[in-house]
């Protein structure tokens, strides 16, 4: 395992930025060969455009968040929901509460 230690902060392209001031941290713990990569993200809350051009699995260890597909149907999550989101999925990301989840993408 490579735990790196210290979190990388970022947040969204401010152009796909709805509401709020979301900013993140990562922690990206593994880093394979091929494109593949696992580690825990966190949230603060706003809303965000998304959209997907690699598979990710993702775990809610806290928080609440609330996905909505294009044309689709919105989904709340909590801690202990797990999903995939797959490559041209299209959306928006809403923190209700700071959320922090497990995630493994791959490329």
């Amino acid at each position: 395992m490579n735990n790196t230690g210290a979190a990388e902060e970022g947040a969204p392209p401010a152009d796909r930025v709805l509401s709020g001031n979301p900013k993140f941290r990562t922690w990206n713990l593994e880093e394979a060969e091929g494109g593949l990569y696992a580690g825990i993200w966190e949230a603060t809350p706003g809303k965000w455009r998304i959209q997907y051009d690699e598979w990710e699995f993702c775990h809610i260890l806290s928080g609440v968040s609330i996905i909505t597909e294009e044309d689709g149907p919105a989904v709340t999550l909590r801690a202990g929901d797990s999903f995939i989101l797959r490559p041209g999925f299209k959306g928006t990301w809403q923190v209700l509460e700071t959320t922090r989840k497990e995630y493994v993408i791959r490329l």
